[in-house]
């Protein structure tokens, strides 16, 4: 199974929806799509119309209770799209998992313990902080995607982003590696957008995905109806880029990894 964290330690960078709507492109394109939701605020479970009656079981006890990933999947709306939804027990397990053993492996061990073929590719929506709840997904994960919003600020954050990594790489993971940075929130009517987007192709050159996510107004209505955007409203130019960023992405996922 594909392991790949959506991070960002900035929040408020469009995270969840670029996780929503990747997982949700990679299952119309016939990927059995395992969405883990690591975050507290659980928004990638209530965009997929996942309700708190139905997270019994949550990631936090995939992370802290020894529960599997059988056991705490849950199936959405969408088909051949699964997730382990967030409950928001998940703020306490930062302070939780500093004592128990192997507390940055967690998740990478609940994950390597799924029945074999079950999935094709795992997605990890990340908490915006970098704390043990990022750095059991990234220990986990076998690439990275960053959502970088096209402002100034996001831009201070992306340096201690990197270097988080490089130290994952050198303590717990040496083969993660970046797939791509997506911009995302581009307006075009903004020439600041323009300039970010340009100041971070430069700096990280064909890391950056081509394909730019702009402000939409769709992508914001979607998680309000429990759907993705993707099926909310599959024309609008929010759906159509991050269409068009899957098919990019499936391009960069080594090609023996590539599901049937």
């Amino acid at each position: 199974m594909i392991r790949i964290a959506v991070a960002n330690q900035k929040g408020g960078v469009g995270k969840t929806t670029t996780a929503i709507n990747i997982a949700t492109a990679l299952a119309a394109t016939g990927w059995r799509v395992l969405l883990v939701d690591l975050d507290p605020q659980g928004n990638a479970s209530t965009g997929l119309g996942v309700g708190h009656a139905q997270r019994d079981l949550s990631s936090y006890d995939l992370l802290t209770a020894g529960c599997t990933v059988e056991e705490s999947v849950v199936p959405t709306r969408v088909p051949r799209l699964d997730i382990i939804p967030a409950t928001v027990d998940l703020s306490g397990a930062e302070i939780e998992l500093v004592e128990l053993p192997e507390r940055t492996h967690r998740l990478d061990n609940a994950l390597a313990s799924t029945p074999q073929g079950r999935w094709d590719v795992c997605l990890i929506d990340c908490p915006p902080s970098l704390g043990l709840l990022t750095i059991n997904a990234l220990v986990a994960a076998n690439s990275i995607l960053v959502p970088l919003q096209t402002e100034f600020f996001a831009l201070e954050g992306l340096s201690q982003l990197l270097q988080t990594i490089e130290r994952i790489r050198a303590r717990f993971n040496p083969e993660l590696s970046i797939l791509g940075v997506a911009l995302t929130m581009f307006d075009r009517r903004n020439n600041l957008s323009a300039q970010v987007a340009d100041d971070v192709r430069a700096c990280l050159g064909k890391v950056v995905f081509e394909t730019v996510i702009p402000r939409n107004v769709r992508l914001s209505e979607a998680p309000s109806h429990g759907i993705p955007a993707l099926i909310y409203d599959h024309r609008c130019s929010g759906s159509e880029a991050y269409i068009a960023l899957a098919r990019e992405l499936i391009a960069r996922i080594p090609k023996p990894a590539v599901a049937a």
